[in-house]
């Protein structure tokens, strides 16, 4: 009978090499997969030479990777310390983006969230050192109020190893579509007896603000001279800005009247052939260039304690904090052509081929110049524990556990506006990534300008996480093995928000005729474009809010934050239940292995909020039998088939939950929740061919398809807000919506309603290709050269309802086709890396203003590492980030693809010096 593999080899890991701030640890397997020290003895067997020398650095991370693949029951990536340290990568998602069909989304110019094998983040659950857990940070709009992980909140230094669990299994936690991911900071045990010191150092330069900013790391351990106690400390910190420089349209929008085209009076000459024409194309509703400036902060760090007090017992206690600060300054030179067309004039127009108002010169054009700033920050801590004990030989009980919270603060959300209601205006939009935007008027004088309106809208997401479960494994015979375990989780989601907003002269007495206060040059400054791509004779400069002097102006902040209803609601999931599965291992004329089993998972969720004026709170139960199998063929010892089958489960996105809804009083939209939407529910099969062709090679093929049973939708209507039902209490004095319902001014108003409902199906099903091919496999004089990348088609298919039809669409956030490529030396002593990452343009759902869908053009991130080792202790770095400056194309409309944004975001060099103790 076969004994389990105990806990008393660590040592065998650190011939993997150095990781930035710690050496090689064992890899962070789930209980369904091989054993984490077998792989590694497995890796160090690959990287040892005839003359018993071990070769480390980023070959090594390799070797140890597939090693870890190879072994693993179901269908798995893995990136190892080395990968995650020595890839030009600011944070984790920009690591994984390196694994075949994963795909990121970026946040100023880095990776924040990512998609595997065409489904986004709501559908990929991250686990922290095996406990399941949300990070959540804030993008452009809001803060993130879906069950997306934020990989930005987290340095990438922190963390030894990223596990990607492709496939399910009855052991492995429910909630994924897409990917279980698992993110290990560690073990102290594997740093070996005595003290281990490791200090980092990098200067972080932007070429499009010039910045220069610092990036520190450092990590300390100590273990007992019997490897039987150990404990570690990391902290990694950097601090910088990101210039983010470009055009925004805010949309395109049609049926809307102006005052005059071509000199008619349109109201009084409905049927001219020219309104008629100008009313039914599409226009930009908020024409603009401008820039949006991060100054970012990310303070991270780990502590870790295991103890080891016989082959039998492991226990280990792991703590991991993050604080992630961001300030976004936004600076907008804008004309305010949404919902005021009726008192402007158009004329010289030009309607290209996608009836589209492509040119056009204005006049009695409401300019706007907009100031904006944003203070926020996401507080992340987590402790976890487990202990392992043999009973005997065979059989093996965990208990694991842990809390984690994530608070996401926005304590100051400011817009301060500056109007000109009777400018003169052009816009070309030829170029649709770089059009023409001309200002008639004298932006840069302050007192053409009034202060017209303010807001501030400070706002909080909160979530927690609380796990148990225990794991017993039992082994029977050999190459039999039978798992089965409780476990209990309760998930807090709650979100509020307040706001101070108001037109000038509702809060404040005006002049006759004024719509504001008269702008000083006191209460402003002038702002200079810089590089955002536009053409020659673009407007380049003018005036914006001195936010400090226009706040004390109003006394901003002195003003009482008002909670309103439908800004304050939570959810909260109680998931208990428990799984039975059964491995195995045979070999009769052909080698086979894999698992079979069956998870249950019963949710019990509460959800509250504002509905009609009232807060209700609505309970529901649900049940999920989620059987699942994966199987292994060895026809050779080099070449694995794989085939899995599982039913697996996504549940509905948090902020989708909650009852009731709130407005934005400013842009005439209203969104609400549904307490009753049901679970995706899909069906998962997986097919894939693995060939290890040499030492430290696989040349890999995955086919995937995923059933997705029903999944949730948006819907989005226009309405009146009689129509809505909801309260006007909602409103807010001083707002134009207060103004178009409460004061009568435009009572049939519509507004765009947002809400969502239960959907039908949809299928998703793709192709993998990847290759990691060192040059050893052809001759040892190569063998310090390689290449490794990978190709991903997926083909998705949607119904998508649209006006009165229903078109077959692609998934929301699904590319077509996904790569990433690598380039690379490595001697031990230099190393040079080359890397490439090209993802498809896809679209992100439900547009509006009459527009079919929007979504992202293709981009490629080009990106290099240089490493050089003056001794054994001291390492040289060098890394350039978005090579190519990248630039990132929004559109609405699918058919059409007009301007929604264009922007970039520079070069990122990135260099200094490690040393090890």
């Amino acid at each position: 009978m076969k004994k389990f593999t105990k806990f008393n080899s660590y040592k065998t890991a650190l011939l993997l090499g150095s990781a930035l701030l710690a050496p090689q640890t064992a890899f962070a397997q789930d209980a369904a997969d091989t054993d984490a020290e077998e792989a590694a003895e497995q890796a160090v067997e690959q990287t040892v030479g005839a003359d018993e020398i071990v070769v480390t650095g980023f070959r090594a991370s390799l070797n140890a990777a597939i090693s870890a693949k190879r072994e693993s029951v179901g269908q798995v990536d893995v990136i190892v310390a080395e990968d995650i340290a020595k890839f030009p990568d600011t944070n984790l998602a920009e690591s994984l983006q390196r694994i075949p069909g994963v795909a990121i989304e970026r946040d100023a110019g880095e990776g924040r969230a990512i998609t595997v094998r065409g489904l986004g983040a709501q559908f990929t659950r991250v686990r922290v050192n095996g406990m399941e857990t949300i990070a959540t940070s804030t993008d452009g709009a809001s803060s993130n109020r879906d069950r997306a992980f934020d990989f930005n909140v987290f340095a990438s230094e922190l963390f030894n190893s990223i596990v990607v669990h492709k496939t399910a299994s009855a052991s492995l936690d429910e909630g994924s579509l897409g990917a279980v991911i698992d993110l290990s900071t560690g073990n102290p045990l594997s740093y070996g007896a005595g003290s281990k010191f490791v200090v980092s150092a990098q200067g972080r330069y932007n070429d499009l603000n010039d910045d220069l900013s610092p990036r520190l790391a450092g990590l300390a351990a100590w273990n007992n001279e019997d490897e039987t106690f150990g404990v570690s400390a990391s902290v990694a910190w950097s601090k910088y800005e990101t210039a983010e420089l470009g055009n925004n349209s805010v949309r395109w929008a049609n049926n809307a009247q102006f005052n005059s085209v071509d000199g008619v009076n349109c109201p009084a000459n409905p049927a001219d052939a020219g309104c008629m024409e100008v009313t039914s194309a599409f226009h930009p509703r908020i024409p603009r260039y401008g820039l949006v400036n991060h100054e970012r902060e990310r303070l991270g760090a780990t502590a870790a304690v295991q103890f080891k007090p016989s082959e039998d017992t492991n226990i280990e206690i792991d703590g991991l904090y993050s604080k992630f600060k961001e300030d976004r300054d936004e600076y907008w030179g804008e004309v305010l052509l949404r919902s005021n067309e009726d008192d402007i004039d158009l004329s010289n127009y030009v309607i290209d081929g996608d009836n589209n108002v492509i040119s056009a010169d204005l006049t009695n054009a409401w300019i706007r110049n907009e100031r904006y700033h944003r203070e926020s920050e996401t507080e992340f801590y987590q402790i976890s524990g487990k202990i392992e004990q043999f009973f005997t030989d065979t059989f093996l009980a965990r208990l694991s556990g842990g809390f984690s919270k994530s608070d996401a603060t926005i304590p100051v959300e400011t817009t301060i506006i500056f109007d000109d209601r009777d400018g003169e205006y052009s816009y070309d939009y030829t170029n649709m990534k770089s059009p023409l935007l001309v200002f008639g008027t004298d932006v840069t004088d302050p007192t053409n300008f009034q202060l017209a309106e303010f807001r501030d809208r400070p706002s909080q997401v909160n979530n927690k996480f609380k796990t148990i479960a225990l794991d017993l494994e039992w082994e029977p015979t050999d190459g039999l093995t039978i798992k089965t375990g409780p476990f209990w989780r309760e998930f807090d989601f709650f979100t509020t928000s307040a706001r101070r907003d108001s037109q000038y002269c509702s809060a404040f007495d005006c002049a006759d005729g004024a719509y504001g206060a008269p702008v000083t040059s006191d209460l402003a400054e002038l702002f200079k474009l810089g590089d955002a791509g536009q053409p020659s004779g673009n407007t380049n400069q003018w005036v914006v809010p001195n936010l400090g002097a226009t706040t004390d102006f109003i006394g901003l902040y002195d003003i009482p934050a008002v909670t309103r209803q439908g800004d304050e609601r939570g959810v909260t999931e109680e998931v208990y239940g428990g799984y039975f599965e059964t491995g195995f291992e045979i070999e009769t004329f052909i080698r086979m292995s894999g698992n079979f089993g069956m998870r249950y998972a019963k949710t019990n969720q509460t959800s509250s909020g504002f509905n009609n004026g009232q807060y209700v709170t609505v309970k529901r139960s649900y049940d999920d039998l989620l059987p699942a199998v994966n199987l292994n063929f060895f026809p050779a010892d080099n070449f694995i088939i794989r085939a899995a089958a599982a039913k697996v489960i996504t549940r509905p996105s948090l902020g989708s939950l909650t009852p009731g809804g709130s407005v934005d009083e400013f842009n005439f939209g209203i969104s609400s929740g549904n307490p009753y939407i049901d679970p995706y529910r899909a069906w998962n099969y997986d097919l894939s061919f693995e060939y290890y062709f040499a030492p430290g090679a696989i040349a890999s093929l995955a086919l995937f398809r995923k059933e997705v049973q029903s999944f949730p939708v948006g819907i989005i209507q226009d309405l009146t807000y009689a129509q809505s039902g909801l309260p006007t209490s909602l409103l807010t004095n001083g707002t134009p919506a207060y103004d178009a319902i409460v004061n009568g001014t435009d009572p049939d108003r519509l507004f765009t309603a947002r809400t969502t409902t239960n959907g039908e199906g949809a299928t998703i099903q793709g192709i993998e290709v990847g290759l990691n091919l060192p040059f050893s496999a052809f001759s040892d004089a190569l063998s310090d050269f390689g290449v490794l990348g990978n190709v991903t088609y997926v083909d998705s298919e949607q119904d998508f309802a649209f006006g009165d039809d229903v078109y077959v669409i692609t998934f929301p956030g699904v590319s077509k086709y996904s790569a990433n490529g690598t380039v690379y030396y490595d001697n031990g002593t230099f190393s040079v890396r080359v890397s490439g990452a090209y993802r498809d343009g896809y679209n992100t759902g439900s547009s509006g203003n009459g527009n079919f869908l929007e979504g992202f053009s293709s981009t490629f991130n080009l990106d290099a590492a240089v490493r050089y080792k003056l001794t054994d202790n001291i390492e040289l770095m060098l890394d350039g980030n978005n090579l190519t400056d990248q630039y990132r194309y929004r559109w609405t409309d699918n058919d059409a693809r007009r301007n929604y944004e264009n922007n970039h975001f520079g070069r990122i060099i990135m260099f200094g010096a490690r040393i090890e103790m």
